[in-house]
């Protein structure tokens, strides 16, 4: 992503190719360093596409932390090594891995990130009562609203306009905010907040201080929700930690995590779908022309799209298990990469295509197991309409700009494009 004040370059690989390859010397597996190189556009990894080949999983290292990892990559292996409870992320909570950030991103206490079953399932049955299909669709209406407003006003401003300005970056957080039940003054500058929580630069204090902010503006609105009862999210979460459900920091740090999350996430993915639309035109006419196959459509740009660069959290493993042509051993680190079980050719044929008549598809880009996306339904629900929304109002959309004229973010988790001009 850029050296813009929201996002910072990623520091320099604390790795030497030629002094680190090698062998494990724990399991005398060939180790493969991974430096996580920024792409163009929605180019896919080449070292997962390598992997994908394999037939065992792989022992990689990352630019930063220590020690080595193994990786899995194809579908069945993910699935398995994301399911299985002697795969923990509690075991995570100070340990110092392999890593593809010199910092942590999310927070390790209280949090559902680094929580294991059966506690986890306690805190996902809080959150579940915001995000379940009565509510989205009370939500609905409001997020459209919002779509609604923001192209209007995008309008106003005139043809060729930036898409990321003036919807992919304030609708996401709209979105989430309103979830959350937030008042419209908490939200100033959240967006560009989460941009920095969420990338992995050179300047870690810059996160943890913009995370103590997003964080104490969330203490308030659970302060605000005890005085005023409601049915959002945060009135949701405080009176599940005022029942002992769950505690007040868990509250808190699941608040924390959705708002991020959600704000940064869906930004850049729902950049990235446009972007897929704009530069597959048959697809995008497609769509004008079956505006039902809509939410089919988004899955298969979900599982084609590489939203993120590297692998998101690890797990630890507790015994030994014997698990994708190898054994881990007790303690060893396990990365899973959803990137690549999306595109496993044994699953999806011809995985490297964008092809919205799969129909039904099993994508891992919200994750597997117990740790999939509490927000799923809610992305889903913003790309969509995202989507609808653009179709409907500009039958003319297309970029303003060639696509190779185009700047992309560069060292943050997820990838996206820095701005998407268009002219409709």
């Amino acid at each position: 992503m850029t050296s813009d004040p929201q996002t910072a370059l990623r520091p320099e690989p604390e790795m030497d190719p030629e002094r680190d390859a090698g062998v494990d010397p724990a399991s005398g597996e060939p180790v493969h360093c991974w430096n996580l190189d920024d792409f163009e556009a929605l180019e896919f990894d080449p070292f997962l596409h390598d992997r994908l080949r394999d037939k065992r999983a792989t022992r990689i290292r990352l630019p930063f932390g220590q020690g080595t990892a193994w990786l899995m990559a194809r579908y069945a292996d993910v699935k398995a090594a994301t399911t299985d409870p002697r795969f923990s992320r509690s075991e995570l909570v100070g340990r110092t891995i392999t890593a593809s950030s010199p910092h942590a991103i999310a927070s390790q206490q209280a949090s559902m990130n680094y929580a294991d079953p059966p506690r986890l399932n306690d805190m996902r049955r809080v959150v579940a009562r915001a995000f379940t299909g009565k509510s989205m669709q009370k939500l609905r209406p409001t997020v459209q609203h919002t779509a609604d407003q923001l192209l209007d006003e995008m309008e106003r401003h005139g043809s060729p306009a930036d898409l990321v300005e003036h919807l992919h970056g304030p609708f996401p957080l709209a979105a989430v905010a309103d979830l959350l039940g937030m008042e419209q003054d908490m939200r100033q500058d959240m967006t560009s907040w989460a941009n920095v929580i969420m990338t992995p630069g050179p300047a870690p204090d810059k996160s943890t201080d913009a995370l103590k902010t997003v964080r104490e503006c969330v203490v308030a609105l659970l302060a605000m929700r005890r005085e005023k009862q409601s049915d959002d999210l945060a009135g949701v979460l405080a009176g599940a930690a005022d029942a002992g459900e769950i505690t007040e920091p868990e509250a808190v740090s699941i608040a924390t995590a959705i708002l991020v999350s959600g704000a940064h996430a869906v930004r850049n993915n729902s950049a990235n779908m446009v972007y897929a639309l704009l530069t597959h035109p048959e697809h995008h006419e497609r769509l004008r022309r079956e505006p039902e196959m809509i939410p089919q459509a988004v899955d298969e740009l979900l599982r084609f799209i590489p939203h993120r660069s590297g692998v998101g959290l690890p797990r630890i493993a507790t015994r030994d298990v014997d698990i994708a042509g190898v054994t881990i051993k007790a303690g060893d680190t396990v990365y899973s990469s959803y990137l690549a079980a999306n595109r496993d050719p044994e699953v999806f044929p011809n995985p490297d295509t964008l092809d919205f008549d799969r129909g039904p598809i099993a994508h891992m880009a919200f994750g597997n197991g117990p740790h999939h996306c509490v927000g799923s339904m809610l992305a889903r629900m913003e790309s969509e309409i995202i989507i609808t929304t653009l179709i409907e109002r500009y039958p003319r959309l297309a970029l303003a700009v060639p696509p190779e004229q185009l700047e992309w973010q560069a060292g943050a988790l997820i990838r996206g494009p820095k701005t998407l001009p268009v002219t409709w």
